[in-house]
């Protein structure tokens, strides 16, 4: 039995992480960093719904309903390094695979977290949408993001830029990789449980 078939439950074992998926992520870096063809308005219309969805859903913390936006073997990742870097060997903010991200998940649920006692409340702002199809059923979405979060009686801004790898299945785009790349990334910040 190999492993593939072995820890297929990727809640408790994320077989996909391994030295192709982190060659994969070194490859989709340098695609997001390229310049892109103008996209089709139907294709353009169809990625800013999508990114609008994921957003509201966020923004009302329907976090059970973002988590379905994912595929089976995915990431969600905040990096620290401005536009990605190197996840073997640099730290980042998040680096949840999807084990990770379903305890993250599970957690903000619980209402328990100290970090988000009161629960933060945001709104997400998405512009400057650009597509790419890669391959069939592959999907690359670029976007500018301001993220503006409301807590325990202070207000904070966020803003960077996303990096959507979409797969098409049988229920629609799900979300392979999301990269939040914070324009201030490198620097200190006090609680970045909030989602991006």
């Amino acid at each position: 039995m190999n492993a593939r078939n072995q820890y297929a439950d990727t809640s408790s074992w994320s077989y996909y992480m391994d030295a192709d998926y982190y060659s994969e992520l070194a490859r989709l870096r340098e695609l997001f960093d390229d310049d892109w063809p103008e996209s089709e308005p139907a294709v353009l219309h169809e990625a800013t719904a999508f990114l609008s969805r994921e957003a509201r859903l966020i923004d009302e913390g329907r976090f059970n309903h973002w988590l379905e936006l994912f595929s089976d073997e995915c990431l969600y990742w905040v990096p620290i390094t401005p536009g990605g870097g190197d996840p073997q060997t640099e730290v980042s903010h998040a680096f949840d695979d999807r084990r990770r991200l379903t305890d993250r998940v599970y957690w903000l649920r619980t209402g328990l977290a100290y970090s988000q006692i009161p629960a933060s409340r945001t709104r997400h702002l998405i512009s400057n949408v650009e597509v790419l199809d890669v391959a069939p059923g592959s999907r690359l979405v670029r976007s500018n993001f301001a993220v503006y979060e409301f807590r325990a009686g202070a207000t904070k801004v966020y803003a960077g830029w996303y990096a959507h790898a979409l797969v098409q299945t049988e229920q629609g785009w799900r979300i392979k990789v999301k990269r939040a790349n914070l324009l201030d990334s490198e620097q200190y910040h006090e609680n970045l449980t909030l989602v991006f």
